[in-house]
């Protein structure tokens, strides 16, 4: 298997700076992170929308599945995170990827455990804080991501060389508009260890979502999505029927009792599990435009390697005068 050593694959002992971004729904599953870490990087499962029993079974059907390190992403606003923090404690995950809230909430006892922490955040700000707490590494989001991409949507090549610059030495996993070699080679040469994939691996055989969800994706153009929620938690979507009127009302300065009511007609689960990519909220990054097949996920890993490869060595040298 190829190699790429950096301070992130050191630390969480795998073989590829490569990180399948935990996404709900699409590997709120056993079987993307099962193919990405015997891949050689890190998969990882998203307990957001899960109950405690699939979450609980998704764990050992993994371990099962791989020999390799993987991880659980646990966005903490979730409902009932404190109980997906018990099982999670129970069951002694390796990693621990933690989103939208602090991390003094969950560190002690993880830590303690053994537990390699790693927080998200789109900002210098929670950078530090989040150092300061005591993690062991940062994912740091840029406002190309789908999801929930940095407010201020400032981009990764920004904010990752922010926080690389403030942070030297920490490990630091580059997140928002990578889909390929390219996109890897350039993280690291902004100082970070590795890269996260998201959208890249929702286009993959193995992620849970609805076959319409993955040709949306396949289909988008590098234009096709906007950011909407503003006050209400911005999300990066694929431009339809649900975010056009959600623009509307944002540009039109409708007020936020109306812009909350279309913001919780319909969901990620419509549009991920259901099919509904009119209505629905498919929540994409700006690395659509990037993505023209669907494929499988050691098969993305293999070409993200290899592309990384042929991205370092077509950098031209310095020549000297």
């Amino acid at each position: 298997m190829s190699r790429i050593e950096t301070p992130v694959t050191r630390l969480l002992g795998i073989d590829l700076p490569i990180v399948q971004a935990g996404m709900s729904w699409a590997s709120s599953c056993a079987e993307l992170p099962i193919a990405v870490s015997n891949a050689g990087g890190l998969g990882v499962i998203a307990a957001g929308p899960m109950r405690l029993p699939d979450l609980a079974r998704t764990i050992e059907q993994v371990r099962e599945g791989t020999d390799r390190p993987f991880a659980v992403n646990l966005p903490l606003y979730r409902r009932g995170a404190e109980e997906v923090m018990d099982l999670l404690a129970q069951m002694d995950i390796p990693v621990l990827i933690a989103s939208q809230g602090g991390p003094r909430r969950y560190l002690s006892r993880f830590k303690d455990l053994g537990t390699l922490c790693l927080h998200v955040v789109a900002g210098e700000e929670h950078a530090r804080k989040a150092l300061d707490a005591g993690v062991d590494g940062l994912i740091v989001v840029g406002g190309e991501a789908g999801g929930h991409p940095p407010a201020a949507l400032v981009s990764t090549l920004v904010m990752v060389r922010a926080v690389a610059r403030f942070a030297p030495g920490t490990p630091i996993i580059a997140s928002g508009g990578l889909a390929d070699g390219a996109g890897l080679a350039a993280a690291l040469a902004l100082g970070a260890g590795a890269a996260q994939f998201g959208t890249r691996f929702l286009a993959s055989t193995e992620s849970s979502l609805h076959p319409a969800y993955k040709a949306a994706v396949v289909s988008a153009g590098v234009g096709d999505t906007l950011t909407v929620g503003r006050d209400l938690g911005v999300i990066r979507v694929l431009a339809n029927d649900f975010a056009a009127r959600m623009a509307e009302l944002e540009h039109g300065g409708a007020d936020v009792d109306k812009r909350r009511a279309h913001f919780a007609s319909t969901s990620l689960r419509a549009a991920a599990l259901e099919g509904d990519v009119a209505a629905g909220k498919v929540e994409v990054g700006q690395s659509a435009g990037l993505i023209d097949s669907i494929l499988p996920a050691a098969e993305i890993v293999r070409r993200l390697v290899a592309e990384y490869a042929d991205t370092v060595n077509g950098l031209p040298p310095v020549q000297e005068p």
